[in-house]
């Protein structure tokens, strides 16, 4: 077989242009009760020719050239009216996650994410921003920025915590509200002490700090059995479903969220 051409900036650039980019969505489950917490919005690119591409395929591309900013706006801006359509299906407690890439934030990071939030009509309680430790952790200046969203009700989350190289001091200076456990510490949670002993611990921390843990990666019920046990708030993975276009994800978190319905109906006894 031939190999595939291979994709360039130009592509990149014409595919924002030509809208080939979409948004598939991830369901985050919650432990507790076990409906549908939020969705994390994830990137694919509906290529004319090589069909569905995974981010993996293009977004280092799109760092390298300079396009993330760009490509990483639309993200955000599509995700958000997604999300403000999905308000009026009344599900309550949710949160749309959205990935932002370190090239995108600086001292006018928050001026950018409220001008997105008022074009959308999306209330800022609903927008979850996931940064990578470089990006979260990496550079205090932009501390200020992210205080500023975080006051008016938006939400950072420190995505595949546990693989970079951030400290403590970081921990409890950035404004993050969430930490999200990498799916190498789940993915040999059943067999591996030493990923349990990770997971315990960064469960104990985040909650002793105030912040709520997802795990991702979850694949099998046996992981998710000690993630529960351990004290894990939400979780994603494809035990539950892989990501998925905005009309399937409705479908799968109706359904969801009829059988919690169901599942904590009282019986009533003859």
């Amino acid at each position: 077989t031939a190999e595939p051409p291979a994709l360039t900036a130009m592509h990149l650039a014409q595919a924002l242009e030509r809208r080939q980019f979409v948004l598939h969505y991830q369901p985050m489950v919650d432990l507790d009760s076990g409906g549908v917490a939020g969705a994390e919005a994830l990137l694919r690119w509906q290529h004319p020719t090589l069909g569905l591409l995974p981010p993996v395929r293009f977004l280092p591309l799109a760092e390298s050239s300079g396009l993330i900013r760009d490509i990483g706006a639309w993200v955000l801006r599509d995700a958000c009216r997604q999300m403000r359509e999905w308000q009026a299906l009344g599900w309550g407690t949710f949160r749309l996650a959205v990935n932002v890439s370190a090239r995108q934030v600086g001292p006018d990071f928050d001026t950018w994410v409220k001008d997105v939030l008022a074009d959308t009509g999306l209330a800022a309680e609903y927008l979850e921003i996931e940064l990578t430790e470089s990006a979260a952790f990496g550079d205090p200046a932009i501390y200020p920025a992210l205080e500023t969203l975080r006051r008016i009700g938006v939400r950072f989350a420190a995505d595949d915590f546990g693989t970079g190289y951030s400290c403590l001091q970081h921990l409890k200076c950035c404004p993050i509200t969430t930490l999200k456990i990498d799916q190498s510490f789940v993915a040999g949670l059943a067999d591996d002490a030493r990923d349990q002993t990770i997971v315990h611990t960064v469960i104990q921390l985040a909650h002793g700090l105030g912040m709520d843990v997802v795990a991702e990666g979850v694949e099998t019920a046996a992981s998710l059995e000690l993630l529960r046990q351990a004290g894990c708030d939400v979780v994603q993975g494809f035990l539950f479903a892989q990501p998925m276009p905005a009309a399937k994800f409705v479908r799968f978190a109706s359904r969801r969220r009829n059988a919690v319905m169901s599942a904590n109906e009282p019986t009533i006894a003859c």
